[in-house]
């Protein structure tokens, strides 16, 4: 197992009140949708997804990202990576699902399908306008609807029923959407496999699960009943393969192994 490289924290970006951008003095070179071990020293390792080339937006949820929340320009993180698979451009017009910080590795993902000039609708969702991750960036470069469950900005809904809308009216005028992407809530995203399949449109999507090594080898991140590794064998599925994976959207693991 590699040794983690030591960076230091530039800059600390408040993204919204849960969630921070931490952007290091290294860039790193990766596909939308792979991951990093990211060690806090002394302390404890995560996976995080990459949001730009130097850095990663971390959502305040636990005892590690808490602890992440607290640090301060300066000081160092290990990173060990980048790790997985990621997003495959396919086709000529996409549309992009992300809720919460799953917004994450989406967005790096719809830059560079926009640099290879595929038409990219992004329906994006938060709980709140506050909470609508990366906005601008999405904006600039795809057809962005926002969505809030609260109907503080965009659409007021969840962003499943609003993708009912956008594949409704492409059927209704002819206008083919040759795969969706998607990452948030494990709920947000079966149901947009459940809605993909209804207009026979391919997913891609990221899984995420507890991970210790990152790389394949403890096994901590297999999933019943074929045994694939989310960080070796993902985290980014194609909705075929997921048909193999019964505990999709009913269930995880925890550290122990036990279901919650």
């Amino acid at each position: 197992m590699e040794r983690p490289q030591m960076c230091e924290i530039k800059e600390i970006i408040a993204e919204s009140p849960s969630v921070k951008t931490f952007i290091l003095n290294k860039e790193f070179n990766f596909k939308g949708g792979q991951f990093a071990m990211v060690w806090v020293p002394e302390y404890d390792e995560k996976p995080f997804g990459f949001s730009n080339k130097n850095g990663f937006s971390v959502a305040n949820v636990g005892r590690t990202t808490s602890k992440m929340h607290e640090m301060e320009e300066g000081e160092l993180l290990g990173i060990r990576g980048p790790y997985g698979n990621g997003f495959e451009a396919f086709g000529d017009n996409v549309i992009a699902v992300a809720g919460g910080i799953g917004s994450a590795p989406i967005i790096p993902t719809v830059e560079e399908f926009a640099k290879q000039n595929i038409n990219i609708t992004s329906i994006l969702g938060g709980r709140t306008k506050e909470e609508l991750l990366f906005l601008e960036r999405f904006k600039s470069v795809s057809n962005t609807i926002p969505c809030t469950d609260d109907g503080t900005y965009g659409y007021n809904g969840f962003t499943t029923n609003k993708l009912v809308e956008v594949l409704e009216k492409r059927k209704e005028e002819n206008i083919s959407t040759d795969c969706i992407i998607t990452c948030g809530p494990e709920i947000m995203m079966k149901k947009v496999v459940e809605i993909a399949k209804n207009y026979k449109v391919p997913v891609q999507l990221s899984l995420e699960r507890y991970m210790k090594c990152g790389i394949g080898i403890c096994g901590q991140c297999s999933v019943d009943d074929e045994g694939y590794c989310i960080c070796k064998d993902g985290p980014v599925f194609w909705d075929n393969k997921l048909n193999m994976i019964k505990e999709f959207g009913k269930y995880k693991r925890d550290a122990s192994g036990a279901k919650i």
